[in-house]
């Protein structure tokens, strides 16, 4: 492994576009494939904190690290960085800063070096904060719901990662696009995935992930798909495996590979 963590900012240009669950999911996956995982929050909203359980009155978060107050050593709970809407406030005293696109990167120095991996999930504008994870990022993930408003955010989103590739983290790439909570019986749906080939190649992963009410349910009981519902758990067992061979890291690969045989229904004979 690496001396310090490969970080991945997951991102979309608008709401409901299952990137909250994406992070939470991809985190749970990754770390059952035996990677170390800190998860991070970095949309004011708190989803993904609520999602991992994190208390709402946990102290310190991404807010007060952000501001300058707290270590980010000191803000892990339970190997999730959590936000509230304080965090909008730390965004407000960020404009004002010199060097305020480079705060998380600084921030987030001392946690890579005690973990493998780091998932920001990120708010769903293309801000200071979203900005600021590009920036402490080694790759983007790029989630997109099946309609035409999410391709066009689809293109909007690429734009702010050029930008930090040019202007700020010239190491940044896209790692993926993923087709996100979508219904694939539609006509519609299929000719979105079409579409994002077409934009975007083989960037777009293979694994799309399908609709499902158990993912929503998931999130209000706070728990992982993986155990929430397990044989539900496939489409995002076989989107890890899918990251981590665009990542090139075989052995938990294997082990990834092995939790999708586990998941996919049985053929009967």
């Amino acid at each position: 492994m690496w001396t310090v963590a490969v970080t991945i900012a997951v991102l979309s240009q608008k709401g409901g576009t299952g990137k909250t669950t994406l992070t939470r999911s991809l985190a749970e996956g990754m770390s059952r494939a035996g990677l170390r995982t800190l998860a991070i929050d970095a949309d004011p909203q708190g989803n993904l904190s609520e999602y991992f359980g994190v208390p709402a009155d946990a102290f310190p978060t991404l807010g007060e690290v952000l501001a300058g107050q707290q270590r980010a050593m000191d803000a892990i709970h339970g190997d999730v960085i959590p936000a509230n809407l304080g965090l909008a406030e730390a965004e407000l005293m960020l404009a004002g800063k010199i060097g305020r696109e480079l705060t998380l990167r600084s921030a987030l120095r001392e946690p890579k070096r005690h973990y493998d991996i780091c998932l920001i999930d990120c708010p769903p504008t293309l801000g200071l904060l979203t900005v600021n994870a590009l920036v402490a990022s080694d790759w983007a993930i790029l989630s997109s719901e099946a309609e035409h408003f999410s391709e066009q955010g689809a293109e909007q989103a690429m734009e702010v990662i050029g930008l930090a590739r040019e202007n700020l983290n010239p190491d940044l790439d896209l790692l993926g696009v993923l087709l996100n909570i979508a219904d694939m019986r539609t006509k519609h749906a299929r000719a979105t995935l079409r579409t994002l080939q077409d934009r975007f190649g083989d960037k777009v992963f293979e694994t799309v992930i399908r609709r499902s009410i158990v993912y929503p349910e998931s999130a209000q009981a706070a728990t992982s798909i993986f155990e929430y519902r397990r044989r539900k758990a496939i489409d995002y067992a076989r989107l890890t495996a899918e990251v981590l061979q665009r990542l090139n890291l075989v052995p938990q690969l294997a082990r990834a590979q092995e939790m999708v045989g586990e998941l996919e229904p049985k053929r009967q004979t």
